[in-house]
């Protein structure tokens, strides 16, 4: 059973009944819309940048993590759809997953924006020692302060701090970390203070 690469109906002759296109015609529709579409993604991922550099969570790492794989799954789905398409193959069930995951990357953004703007809870204030700091050099550079966890079960944390205050901070030094609950329960980094 052949389906429209457009609208996913089942064709019985070389034109759609529901959408009026042909296969060739179909499969123009569909590429520049998985195109768009994942463009729009994309953006979404950069949109994620600023939103964690002004309110970074505690669990920054393990959100870019989550991140960079839905981002693997979105264009791996978007090329074998395409390839899917060349070769009039159905693609409806790899459309669905592709389509549903393209919303992740602007939903995170608004949620990460959102529980730091918007976050009212006072600051809790935990007091630690700095054992190490990480910087990566880059066009986008993210830099750590590598600190002992206050949290039970954790040995350390790797706390989001701003690269030009990277060298205010020694290996040694005594620090006092300001975080918030956040809006929606996703702690983030207020400050970090000497102590």
């Amino acid at each position: 059973m052949r389906r429209c690469l457009d609208c996913g109906a089942e064709l019985t002759s070389e034109q759609c009944d529901n959408c009026g296109l042909t296969p060739n015609e179909a499969e123009a529709v569909l590429r520049r819309r998985l195109l768009n579409r994942t463009a729009i993604y994309l953006l979404g991922t950069v949109a994620f940048l600023p939103a964690a550099h002004f309110y970074p969570p505690l669990e920054l790492d393990a959100i870019f993590i989550f991140l960079g794989v839905v981002s693997f799954v979105v264009v791996f789905a978007a090329v074998w759809i395409d390839r899917r398409a060349r070769r009039q193959a159905p693609v409806e069930a790899l459309k669905r997953v592709c389509y549903g995951l393209l919303p992740v990357s602007w939903l995170l953004t608004g949620l990460l924006f959102l529980n730091g703007r918007f976050d009212s809870s006072p600051p809790f204030r935990h007091a630690t020692v700095v054992v190490g700091k990480f910087s990566m050099p880059g066009m986008l550079r993210t830099s750590r302060l590598v600190v002992h966890s206050w949290r039970p079960g954790l040995r350390i944390e790797r706390i989001p701090i701003r690269p030009e205050e990277l060298d205010r901070f020694q290996k040694g030094d005594a620090v006092e970390i300001l975080v918030q609950d956040g809006l929606f329960g996703i702690p983030w980094v207020r400050s970090v203070q000497h102590k």
